[in-house]
């Protein structure tokens, strides 16, 4: 598997993709490229990206470096649900989860693309860059969880906060052109008076209405191991901002692969999507009071599946009360999902003070009363 990394032109150092800029920024000599500027810096990359013999372009290499990183990576192993690389910056071997594919090494914080987990059947089509850096997401969730009472402290000191992490996790966009045909019972009711007599009229009308529906954008997450409900509570997103995928876009970031096929989630999310054209054909027939029996059959013109890649930061926090707490950030929008702790006792002696208080004004009222 080739491992991947992305180097500034200038100086030799790290390039991570920015996202207050859209650029990738040099930590060094603080040089910024375009994609286009860092991809033509690491053939490499884009060679990997469009599925070209990375063999052959190691065997060209003349760089000792380059020579080295390619003997060490084929000595990655698979060791169960996990794997072993090399880092071609310090020579560490550093274990990742078997759907990890981008990350960065733990010793000398080099970050590293792991290509072979985003090529052929499993390159994504999209990916939606970061918006928010890693500044703006501790700002942003510190303005947030500020306004909650009775955090522990701890949970605000730096060394804490600045675990926050950048993850690209993996979904699939379902969406294309259907045709629909409704078939259901209408009932209409007329009610009237006549002197001291009312009177009421049910009539039963046989319903059918055919159109068409186009739907874009119903997505699930594609990994097992995610907090399903965490990563989708951050949702939506804006999906016109999606890019074509790039590897340049996970430098700096962590990134996982999908182990969830479009088979097993395609019932559900065809499920979610008769839900929505029933809905509309409703719509359609809203003269009716009710409608019972219904039938609808769906018949696509077009289906389109993509895979692509979602922002999302996240943070965990390691609980006095021995439970680990999650929290997720939309890293396009910013919106905020978690567990947050509670310091029971924190919150009991503010009850009790505050009893106490009150208890003072009404005895110091009722002496000079």
């Amino acid at each position: 598997m080739e491992v991947i990394t992305y180097k500034c032109p200038n100086c030799g150092g790290d390039l991570t993709f920015d996202p207050a800029s859209g650029k990738y920024k040099c930590e060094y000599c603080l040089s910024s490229f375009t994609q286009e500027e860092a991809e033509k810096a690491n053939p490499k990359a884009a060679e990997a990206l469009n599925g070209e013999d990375d063999a052959a372009g190691a065997q060209e290499a003349s760089d000792a470096q380059k020579e080295s990183s390619t003997e060490e990576t084929k000595g990655e192993t698979e060791q169960g649900e996990a794997v072993v690389y090399t880092c071609p910056n310090c020579g560490a071997e550093i274990v990742t989860d078997a759907t990890t594919a981008a990350t960065y090494c733990f010793y000398c914080h080099n970050p590293v693309v792991l290509s072979g987990r985003l090529s052929g059947e499993y390159m994504p089509d999209f990916v939606l860059p970061f918006k928010i850096s890693k500044e703006q997401a501790i700002e942003k969730f510190l303005s947030f969880t500020r306004k909650k009472h009775f955090i522990p402290k701890d949970f605000f000191e730096k060394s804490q906060v600045q675990k926050m992490t950048g993850v690209y996790f993996p979904y699939w966009i379902y969406g294309g052109d259907f045709e629909t045909d409704y078939i259901a019972r209408g009932r209409k009711v007329r009610v009237w008076q006549t002197g001291d007599v009312e009177y009421t009229e049910t009539s039963i009308y046989d319903v059918r209405r055919e159109g068409e529906v186009r739907v874009d954008g119903l997505s699930r997450n594609a990994l097992n191991k995610a907090d399903r409900d965490l990563i989708e509570c951050v949702q939506p997103y804006r999906l016109e901002e999606m890019q074509p995928f790039s590897m340049g876009y996970l430098s700096g970031f962590q990134a996982e692969k999908r182990d969830i096929e479009q088979q097993q989630i395609a019932p559900e999310l065809k499920k979610e999507l008769e839900t929505m054209a029933r809905g509309a054909m409703r719509n359609e027939a809203n003269e009716y009071i009710s409608l019972e029996q219904e039938k609808m059959n769906l018949s696509p013109k077009q289906e389109n599946w993509r895979y692509v890649l979602f922002p999302v930061w996240t943070l965990t926090y390691p609980g006095k009360d021995g439970k680990v707490y999650y929290y997720a950030m939309n890293g396009q929008t910013g919106t905020i999902n978690g567990d947050f702790p509670y310091e029971r006792k924190r919150a009991l002696l503010t009850s009790a003070v505050s009893a106490l208080l009150v208890l003072i004004v009404m005895l110091i009222g009722g002496y000079f009363a």
